[in-house]
């Protein structure tokens, strides 16, 4: 039997400006972009993934050219039996190019976004739903929680509405300024129906001395987590200091790359909830044994997700296949490249999502309703 090699790598870029921005403590997105990937085998499968662009806005052109001329080169007309251990090849093989560039986020990312498509291809040619391919045994619903909650006034609109939808946790951003949080937070908090869940992330917002002064004020909501309170790269005595002062757990991991850095983050005990990002860093094969790590210390696992409808699909799948008390985290804002999509894919029904049915992501994206917003296409062929 002829083993499967890759003949066919692409990365679609799409824009769409949005009606209301999404704010953040470090940046505002006015319009929301994607790079969906598809990759194609010898035997004609297929395989999705998606690559992280949020930020800055002109992300998605340039790690889609990076995926073109750099990963695709690399992996067409290889087998993709062992994925795994492909991406641990790739990754390996940037590693000095991530030096040489500076660039060391859109290296990860491009390549997490191949790994993602790798492994939607290798589940369906095994006739598995990727969760199940990924080792998952639970097909039951997923907890999920309405994110990117904008401050201000729309902070309590969006819960609102995203409750009527089906929501049961929600998490606001904060990060500008203690008035406008506590202004945000407090009506939201108030409004809490039973078992109804609330978390905060600050985005990386606060140095150590506001963390220490705001972080206690927040003791009166009642917390699930308080995420990223500081840059990810602060050192660890400065997130002991703050995880002594918080009145909830910390949690943190989407700016957070390699085995190692993850590892020690787990083993720190300071962050109660691990949130690496599939579409950032690892893709599957770098995340599944985050993920696992996490669980087996006694953390929660908790992927970061807040781009288009593959990424989205992918996290699902992979919180799927490890399951613990964690939840997926659902973008509340309007993105036509997450709704165009998904369409009633991941319908909320009292706090959770099912599993989608079918091979692979279960999800074949239908891109030509998106057709007047796309960028760029690149194509590599083995």
């Amino acid at each position: 039997m002829t083993t499967a090699t890759l003949t066919r790598a692409e990365a679609f870029v799409f824009r769409t400006p949005i009606k209301d921005p999404v704010r953040t403590s470090f940046g505002t997105m006015t319009e929301r972009a994607a790079v969906f990937v598809r990759v194609e085998d010898s035997d004609g499968a297929r395989g999705w993934g998606e690559i992280w662009c949020n930020f800055p806005n002109a992300a998605a052109e340039h790690r889609a050219l990076l995926f073109g001329d750099i990963l695709a080169p690399r992996v067409l007309g290889k087998s993709i039996d062992d994925p795994v251990g492909l991406w641990g090849e790739i990754d390996r093989a940037l590693h000095v190019l991530r030096i040489q560039s500076g660039d060391a986020g859109a290296f990860s990312a491009a390549a997490a976004g191949l790994d993602l498509a790798i492994h939607d291809l290798r589940a369906r040619k095994r006739g598995l739903p990727l969760w199940r391919a990924l080792g998952g045994t639970d097909d039951s619903p997923v907890p999920v929680y309405a994110s990117g909650i904008n401050p201000g006034r729309a902070a309590l609109d969006t819960v609102e509405r995203t409750r009527a939808e089906g929501h049961r946790t929600f998490k606001l951003k904060v990060g500008f300024g203690a008035e406008t949080d506590l202004g945000s937070l407090r009506p939201v908090a108030a409004g809490l129906k039973s078992g109804e869940r609330l978390m905060v992330d600050v985005n990386q917002g606060w140095d150590l001395a506001t963390a220490c002064a705001v972080a206690p004020k927040l003791a009166e909501f009642g917390l699930g987590w308080i995420e990223e309170p500081l840059m990810a790269d602060r050192p660890a005595a400065e997130w002991t200091q703050v995880a002594a002062v918080a009145p909830a757990r910390l949690a943190g991991g989407e700016n957070v790359r390699g085995a190692g850095a993850f590892q020690a983050m787990i083993d720190s005990g300071l962050f109660g909830f691990v949130q690496p990002d599939v579409a950032k860093w690892g893709g599957h094969s770098g995340c599944l044994p985050v993920a696992k790590a996490a669980l087996a210390a006694g953390r929660t696992f908790c992927p970061h997700y807040l781009g288009g409808a593959i990424g989205l699909v992918h996290s699902l799948h992979l919180l799927a296949a490890v399951r613990g008390p964690g939840l997926l985290e659902v973008d509340a804002n309007a993105n036509p490249l997450r709704e165009g999509l998904l369409q009633d894919l991941m319908s909320v029904s009292d706090g959770c999502v099912a599993l989608p049915g079918g091979q692979g992501l279960g999800l074949e994206p239908d891109l030509k309703p998106l057709a007047n917003l796309r960028s760029l296409h690149i194509e590599r062929r083995a």
